[in-house]
């Protein structure tokens, strides 16, 4: 323990002391302003690591990063089975000095959080009652018990489990991380005796304000002045209030004009300045800034803000960094909310009251948020939940970022403290139960795609899901969205959603040594669109698509294209006019894909935007370059007005068989190309590429280029479609060599031709005549089809790299196109384990199935072959992605996929979310293939190049 003496003066607490005015309160921090600037107190541990002796600990932080007690998981009672979770507790010292002229000021202390019972004694006294709950801001009056002009002693007892059942099952009997400490900062409040304690604000889009006030110490002849500032250095009308001596709580009114209001797409704030005066000398400034905004909740009808029904693009996020656990920084915040403005969100929410440093970024960069008493499936009583509720609104209401308050979650909400969020919230916003159908508001957790009776079909509640779309893994978020928000949004009733979540919560053990860092435990925390260090994730993108306020409706481009596209305005607020879109023509050399060079613009331009009001749809065009023809690809991008980028949107200029003319390199030969037959083996020859077959399956078995063997092999196999060697036939067409395998069943045949030059082709037909045979049912392909096309094997092992041409750059599902874009694309090999491989995640994954392949060369050494496809829409399957090691049951990390390791396929199987594809949307169900007679078929005709 440490002694009486002083060991050490904060000098940067010292000298704010010493700054301090007497007009305004000064927050004059003891601990770090966040965990990346922490400072060191003096800490004991009672369990766990590194306990029971005095050392150092930052602060802020949550112990267990910093080395202390144990890592606890809120499912230790359900799917870990684990016994209860430690205990521990934690012991705080610092030493601070106070001056002498501070006497007679009004000092608090104040902790933005701690977890999660808090008792503080300043010189060994009690500064109140223990603080029960771990999310929220709490505060003490310590003015009797400072020592003025002398070294003054904090003392922090944090209990990581609370005394109170009812705060341990709303928030340590969870479905997150259990942390303990003080892991939010801590700072003294020194004001004026008279002062301004803090205020409640009523902000209205025509200028209006009313402005509740809690007051302290007033004085005779005392009045209040209000006057506002815009950011930008505007300046507005002053008002005068008289205030009454000994008020403790006023509301005064104002109004001034030309005011901007604050939505998402706008967020215009300004900076309103309350002036405390007697006898007309200043006593005390209180400062806060505002935002203008009308918020209507009309029942059966809708959310509206500024005149405007709303529909929320939302996400749930956690207050979490994995060196940091919730202990965080506004660096941080202000990555997750510019990150979650370039998936063209607008809305997020959490299971807590968040840090203020990210509500003041979403005031600022522009967020819907619904801010939540915590509580998961477990409520506080009603004593502790009423002191809570004031805590969280008292601190959070003047945000005009937040729009809603959720009365905890999922079943942990109790009725009795509903009443007390209006109490304390002049702005009277509604108070939801997430996951319930309550009082007019339907928040139905994880729907279906045709959810439900009563619900959304026929509901007459308006709907927003606070929980859709889980993200375990690479599950949900894109995969399925399209489908359901095109349905939802059909109904007038439908004010938005909320994706499940926005981070793998993947913590950094301290305690652990080896390869292995980050704990996720299994899937229970790696429900992300992103990384636990903010890794982009494939979803991402599709998400960034999906939900841009720009949507194109569907165009291909051909030989009469004219510039031309029909757009639709999918903002809220802002009329399309204020943002700009330019394009651009791709062109890319022949041999692109043979080696390092990239695609070049050959020519760009603006593309005028008219004036096209929300919800509208109208044409934009652009003068087509005379040399468009000459490109590859179009690019669009869309810009807003703060120049954030929309979307990019692409698409190739010709069709398939051009590129694969374009691309694929000829070469002279003088020489014809031969085929020989016996009864094991077809052989066919070019050049110097050698390709056999087995004459009983018809199967390549070897190939063969000059210096090397190319282990494709064992297939082509059929997928989704059944098929039995009827025959082979091989034959001479002038300088080419053809072997062609007939089969019975849903594939029809195959044509290989050797070219003299070594290219090789192969032209598949299935489903045309289909006709059975021995051995066949009648069933020439499977009922239900979630993958069809043909595959290969060929060994890992060798593979490096790929460089493609096609839809890019992440990996996609049969439900999770969107979000990839046509270009030429290049990645090493990785073995990435989306929601799992947190030591080192590589984005974009190298295995899975992408979409639209063009032409590809896979780099395996002296292994490498090339291919060109002639078939439009084709998807390339890399290979499959390991399954994740911690998975628990029900977590379904991906969907099956078929035999073999390379294939070409015009179907893939779509990712389930939370709920099984058959409750997804169309774009998640199964293909249904029917033949009638006089079908053409399906080709698919594929160019490669095993040329060394």
């Amino acid at each position: 323990m440490q002694s009486k003496k002083i060991i050490y003066i904060n000098i940067l607490v010292l000298f704010f002391f010493c700054k301090s005015s007497a007009q305004q309160t000064d927050k004059i921090y003891l601990s770090g302003k966040d965990f990346e600037h922490p400072v060191q107190w003096d800490f004991y541990c009672t369990g766990g690591n590194n306990s029971k002796i005095w050392s150092k600990i930052n602060v802020p932080s949550q112990w267990e990063l910093e080395g202390f007690g144990e890592y606890t998981y809120g499912r230790w009672y359900k799917e870990l089975k684990q016994n209860e979770p430690s205990k521990e507790e934690g012991l705080y010292k610092y030493e601070f000095d106070v001056p002498a002229n501070y006497k007679n000021k009004d000092i608090i202390i104040a902790f933005g959080g701690a977890m999660t019972d808090t008792e503080v004694k300043i010189n060994g006294k009690l500064a109140g009652a223990i603080h029960q709950g771990g999310f929220y801001e709490f505060k003490y009056d310590i003015s009797s018990l400072l020592k003025f002009g002398s070294v003054n002693v904090l003392e922090v007892h944090v209990w990581k489990h609370s005394a109170n059942k009812s705060v341990n099952a709303a928030e340590r009997r969870a479905d997150w991380w259990l942390f303990g400490g003080i892991y939010r900062p801590v700072w003294l409040e020194v004001s004026p005796k008279a002062h301004i304690q803090n205020i409640a604000v009523n902000p209205k889009m025509d200028g209006s304000l009313t402005v509740d006030l809690n007051l302290k110490n007033i004085q005779k002849n005392s009045t209040l002045e209000v006057s506002l500032k815009g950011t930008q250095g505007e300046n507005f009308q002053t008002f005068t209030f008289p205030v009454k001596a000994k008020s403790i709580k006023e509301t005064i009114a104002a109004k001034w004009e030309n005011i901007k209001p604050w939505n998402p797409e706008s967020p215009v704030l300004y900076d309103l300045e309350l002036t405390l005066k007697q006898n007309g000398t200043t006593i005390h400034q209180y400062h806060k800034r505002i935002g203008f905004r009308t918020l209507e909740f009309k029942k059966q009808d809708g959310i509206y803000v500024n005149g405007t029904k709303i529909i929320m693009k939302g996400i749930n996020r956690h207050s979490f960094w994995p060196e940091g656990g919730r202990s965080t920084s506004k660096r941080i915040s202000e990555m997750d909310v510019k990150l979650i403005k370039d998936m063209n969100m607008n809305a997020v929410r959490g299971h807590y009251p968040p840090d203020d440093h990210f509500l003041e970024v979403c005031d600022s960069l522009g967020l819907f948020v619904l801010n939540e008493l915590a509580g998961w499936q477990n409520s506080y009583d009603t004593e502790t939940g009423t002191k809570l509720v004031k805590e969280m609104v008292t601190r959070d209401v003047n945000h005009p970022s937040v729009i809603i308050w959720d009365n905890g979650n999922e079943g942990g909400w109790n009725y009795n403290v509903d009443k007390v969020f209006a109490e304390n919230d002049p702005q009277k916003r509604i108070v939801i139960h997430p996951w319930a159908d309550f009082n007019g508001w339907d928040t139905h957790h994880y729907p279906t795609y045709l959810t439900g009776m009563h619900r959304f079909n026929a509901g007459e509640n308006v709907f927003f899901p606070t929980e859709f779309m889980h993200g375990t893994y690479d599950n949900g978020h894109g995969a399925a969205l399209e489908d359901f928000w095109n349905r939802y949004k059909q109904s007038p009733l439908f004010a938005g959603g909320f994706m499940w979540a926005m981070l793998d919560e993947a913590v950094k053990r301290s305690d652990w040594t080896g390869d292995v860092k980050f704990d996720s435990k299994g899937s229970l925390a790696a429900d992300g669109i992103l990384g636990p260090h903010r890794e982009r994730e494939g979803s991402y993108y599709t998400v960034k698509e999906v939900w841009a306020p720009i949507q194109f409706l569907p165009k291909q481009i051909t030989e009469g294209f004219d510039g031309s596209f029909l757009i639709t305005n999918e903002y809220l607020f802002s009329n399309l006019n204020s943002c700009r879109m330019d394009f651009k023509v791709i062109k890319a050399a022949k041999n692109i894909l043979y080696t390092n060079e990239i695609a070049k613009e050959i020519s760009s331009d603006t593309i005028e935007i008219p004036s096209i009001d929300p919800g509208e749809t109208r044409k934009i065009k652009f003068d087509v370059p005379v040399n468009f023809y000459e490109g590859d690809i179009l690019s669009v991008s869309a810009y807003d007005q703060f120049n954030k980028e929309i979307y990019t949107w692409t698409w190739p200029i010709h069709k398939a068989k051009f590129y694969a003319e374009k691309f694929l390199t000829v070469q002279n030969s003088i020489g014809k190309a031969s085929v020989t037959k016996n009864d094991s083996e077809i052989i066919l020859k070019g050049n110097e590429i050698t390709v056999s077959f087995d004459a009983l399956t018809g199967e390549i078995v070897t190939i063969k280029n000059r210096t090397s063997t190319i282990p494709l092999k064992n297939g082509p196999r059929p997928i989704g479609m059944k098929a039995k060697l009827k025959d082979i036939q091989v034959l001479q067409e002038g300088d080419k060599a053809i072997c062609k395998v007939n089969y019975s069943g849903g594939l029809s045949a195959i044509k290989w031709i050797m070219e003299p030059d070594g290219r090789f082709k192969m032209e598949l037909l299935a489903l045309k005549n289909a006709s059975g045979g021995e051995g066949f049912d009648g069933a020439f392909f499977e009922d239900k089809i979630n993958a069809f096309g043909i595959t290969f094997s060929f060994p890992e092992k060798e593979v490096t790299g790929i460089k493609w041409f096609g839809r890019g750059p992440y990996h996609v599902w049969k439900n999770r196109i969107k979000g990839t874009t046509y270009g030429f694309w290049e990645k090493d090999y990785n073995n990435t384990i989306t929601g799992e491989s947190f030591e080192n995640l590589i984005y974009p994954e190298f295995k899975g199935y992408h979409a639209n392949l063009l032409g590809a060369n896979l780099k395996a050494g002296s292994a490498s072959f090339k291919v060109f496809s002639e078939s439009d829409h084709l998807f390339l399957r890399l290979f499959t992605p390991d399954l994740p090691k911690n998975a628990f049951p029900g977590s379904y990390p991906q969907p099956d996929f078929p035999e073999g390791d390379i294939s070409f396929m015009y179907e893939i199987p779509a990712m389930r979310d939370f709920k099984p594809l058959e409750q997804q949307g169309p774009q998640s169900q199964p293909t249904n293939i029917r033949i009638k007679s006089g079908d053409d078929g399906i080709m698919m005709n594929l160019w490669f190049d095993f040329r060394d």
